[in-house]
């Protein structure tokens, strides 16, 4: 089987896009932890599927799986990869695409004169049921025991995703390596989660780092820059539009607040397109 693919990233979020649209292909799922090898295969941090609409009021169907094969609901830079694919290669002639999510939720893309994406992430969920996370009841922020000696504090909200979200004195020297893993598959989240350390430079910047569920940490995750933001302003400790600095690059964030949806704004870039036998 022949597969045309092509490799995109945004931030350094790298993906490999597969278009059912203009190939009938399956999707390789039992091959994606070695495709997505850095030494071995193609190398990425998703997989991400875009096929024909299949829901009313969408252009097109987008899915997404991480590196392990896990299937997600939801990648901010993973949307802005393929609205620009999708008009790049001609399958849409309007700059504002509707994708549908596995959730059966629809978000809003649009790609600007400069190249840069904005996202319609759709409003933060932060009841715990539907994160899922496991509390007696709603707060701002939650005690995490990550072992005998040492407990955190965290946000926890869902972009259509779980986060959780740890505020940290500088990025730099936090200990991503070591809590990520822990925080991601805490008890407290039974469908693990990706775990957001955010350093407040001021009320319109923030450093973050994220430790993504199923990718380990990455170049930039848009869900959670999203996320960090959210929890930032619901914290009272950030305004409506924040710069969010990741180690791929920058993300502007914009939040009205409570019923509002999140506004991610930011690049995606192709690298190179290629052809695949398995």
């Amino acid at each position: 089987m022949s597969l045309r693919f092509t490799k995109m990233h945004g931030l350094g979020n790298d993906f490999m896009l597969l278009d059912r649209i203009q190939q009938d292909i399956p999707v390789p799922v039992e091959r994606i932890p070695e495709l997505a090898d850095r030494r071995q295969g193609i190398g990425f941090d998703q997989l991400l599927i875009v096929e024909p609409a299949t829901i009313a009021g969408s252009d097109f169907n987008y899915r997404i799986y991480n590196a392990d094969g896990s299937e997600v609901e939801h990648c901010g830079n993973g949307a802005r990869c393929v609205t620009r694919y999708l008009i790049d290669q001609g399958l849409s002639d309007k700059t504002s695409i509707a994708l549908s999510m596995p959730t059966g939720n629809i978000i809003y893309c649009e790609m600007g004169q400069d190249g840069q994406v904005t996202v319609d992430m759709g409003a933060p969920i932060t009841a715990p049921q539907a994160i899922p996370f496991l509390a007696e009841a709603e707060a701002l922020s939650y005690p995490l025991q990550l072992s005998d000696t040492l407990s955190i504090e965290i946000a926890a909200l869902s972009m259509g995703n779980p986060h959780a979200v740890y505020q940290v004195d500088d990025v730099d020297t936090a200990p991503v390596a070591e809590l990520g893993p822990l925080i991601e598959r805490h008890d407290l989240f039974p469908e693990r989660v990706n775990a957001g350390f955010m350093q407040i430079i001021s009320p319109d910047h923030i450093r973050l780092r994220v430790y993504e569920r199923g990718a380990g940490e990455t170049l930039a995750c848009g869900t959670g820059a999203c996320a960090a933001v959210v929890a930032g302003i619901l914290w009272s400790q950030l305004s409506e539009t924040v710069t969010v600095e990741l180690k791929g690059g920058k993300l502007s964030i914009n939040w009205k607040g409570a019923g509002h949806p999140v506004l991610m704004t930011g690049p995606a870039t192709t690298v190179y397109e290629g052809h695949l036998n398995l």
